[in-house]
């Protein structure tokens, strides 16, 4: 991606069965755990979570201009901007049946964070 050229479904594969051996032993030891990854389409989601209980997708939903914007603030940053649009290409949103809550991106992220925190219930008392 730093070249400029998009990944394909078999330059993710080996990537996302790490992801889904971390969940594993993540779970295992009854822990929880942050993986922030694109997981754009369906078929990686379902890699990562395995059919298990306890994994949650939070899917950042918004419009591409948006998405631009943050993205081209960002500083050494490994995706170059010109590849947003093949990820747009490639997302397919998590459906009813995954498990995933949907957030706004049009919010300011400290909002999205708290918003994530309060939904996941991971606010401290």
């Amino acid at each position: 991606m730093k070249a400029g050229n998009p990944l394909t479904d078999a330059d993710r594969g080996p990537w996302l069965e790490l992801i889904a051996d971390w969940v594993d032993q993540q779970l295992d030891a009854g822990q929880s755990g942050i993986i922030t990854c694109s997981a754009l389409k369906r078929i990686y989601r379902e890699v990562i979570d395995r059919g298990r209980r306890g994994v949650v997708f939070i899917f950042l939903d918004g419009p591409q201009k948006t998405v631009a914007l943050r993205l081209a603030s960002r500083h050494s940053h490994f995706m170059p901007p010109q590849l947003l649009q093949s990820q747009f290409e490639d997302l397919e949103p998590p459906a009813p049946d995954e498990p995933a809550i949907r957030f706004d991106v049009d919010a300011p992220p400290e909002q999205i964070v708290d918003e994530v925190i309060d939904k996941l219930g991971l606010r401290p008392e």
